[in-house]
């Protein structure tokens, strides 16, 4: 298994009270609370965390893109990979990831990209996500047409990576005369791609295509719920694609916290990622997220169901109960991703060990103990401690 530390950058001092104020800590919360000079350490306190997982021996490092949001601080992935890129020597660069459809000239995304990927020597993870509903409020993009754009924007890269220049490219949504990439991705046909998603069927279908086969990744759910879409992406693969997905094509991403014992290890993370659930992270019922057209009907339904229960007045003890996120001691914690894999069969693990407004301190312990007392045991871990994917007597993709 190839174990990954996962950084949001959130904007851990922000003042509560004062946030109560609005609805969100996305998008309606005024940048009057942001600090510049707070941001400036957190983003070296950040990126230090990222070097210390990738010297402790994490495969690589995962970092994102959200605008307008305490949640995360990180409106540009590419300038983080890009800080990272000369500092870290080994360890992969995931970039999970950048909603290229957002950008009226995807290309702009396409060429830092390549960028990195030359400079790390094929370092280089892409991920490609539509983005979260309110990240369309950010950039005035109608939801309606998301899924539209994600898969013309990828196609336009995809192509202008593996096609020989210039050629036109005329789309629906993008239209570019000259699609000539200088420089080319040092990968070749091109960096690996992934797809976080918070589970539409829509966007499980996509990934699980044989053109693509991009490895697909659920977080922030019930480990029951985690294990019905991961099983859904290998249900899809076989029943409409006649393909068998490889575990390589699975990902499951989770906070986790890990200290001497199980009782020290809530007390210590309890109130940190209490506020990333209860504050940071917006309620699900809240028409910001999931604006109307960002996915089909019955996906909504089956997402809101599957979320039900974790944003908004959660408690760690029940995150920890409903496997939301993993918690305890060395043994627990082990004990809890090996049953994971097991019933889920992922090769890719993300693993959250900074979250909410966890004080940098603790985020170090958590790095250090987790890369000390876990990560060699569960990076041992491959298909021959999977359960084994078995075909439901009644298909379930068609009624999704």
């Amino acid at each position: 298994m190839r174990v990954m530390s996962f950084h949001l950058m959130p904007y851990a001092p922000l003042d509560i009270e004062a946030q109560k104020q609005y609805r969100s800590a996305w998008v309606v919360l005024p940048n009057s609370h942001y600090d510049p000079k707070v941001g400036h350490e957190l983003y070296n306190r950040y990126l230090d965390e990222l070097e210390l997982a990738a010297e402790l021996g994490f495969d690589g490092v995962c970092i994102n893109e959200h605008h307008q949001t305490a949640y995360g601080l990180m409106p540009s992935p590419v300038v983080m990979a890009s800080a990272l890129s000369r500092r870290i020597k080994t360890a992969k660069i995931a970039i999970l990831g950048n909603a290229f459809c957002l950008r009226d000239n995807p290309l702009t995304l396409a060429e830092e990209h390549a960028m990195i990927d030359v400079i790390t020597g094929g370092r280089l993870i892409t991920g490609f996500v539509r983005g979260v509903g309110s990240e369309y409020f950010s950039f005035g993009t109608n939801p309606v047409h998301s899924l539209e754009r994600h898969k013309e924007a990828n196609e336009l890269v995809v192509r202008a990576w593996t096609e020989t220049g210039p050629f036109a490219f005329e789309g629906k949504h993008f239209n570019i005369p000259y699609v000539n990439l200088w420089p080319r991705p040092y990968q070749q046909p091109h960096p690996p791609i992934w797809c976080p998603s918070q589970g539409s069927a829509e966007t499980i279908e996509w990934a699980a295509h044989p053109d693509r086969k991009y490895t697909y990744i659920q977080t922030y759910s019930p480990r029951d719920n985690v294990t019905k879409y991961l099983d859904m992406y290998r249900e899809v693969a076989q029943t409409q694609y006649g393909y068998e997905a490889t575990s390589a094509q699975i990902g499951w991403c989770a906070p986790m916290y890990v200290a001497e014992t199980d009782e020290q290890a809530l007390a210590e993370c309890k109130e940190h990622i209490e506020m990333m659930f209860n504050v940071l992270l917006p309620k699900f019922s809240e028409l910001m997220f999931f604006p109307p057209g960002y996915m089909s009907a019955d996906s909504l339904k089956k997402v809101l169901a599957m979320k039900k229960g974790s944003r908004g007045n959660v408690t760690a003890e029940a995150l920890i109960e409903r496997g939301i996120i993993v918690c305890g001691s060395p043994e627990t914690v082990r004990k809890e991703i090996t049953k994971a894999h097991n019933e889920m069969g992922f090769s890719e693990l993300q693993t959250m060990l900074m979250f909410g407004s966890l004080p940098a301190q603790l985020a170090e312990k958590n790095i250090r103990l987790f890369a000390s007392e876990v990560l060699p045991h569960i990076q041992a871990l491959d298909d021959s401690n999977y359960r084994g994917f078995e075909l439901p007597a009644k298909a379930t993709i068609a009624a999704e």
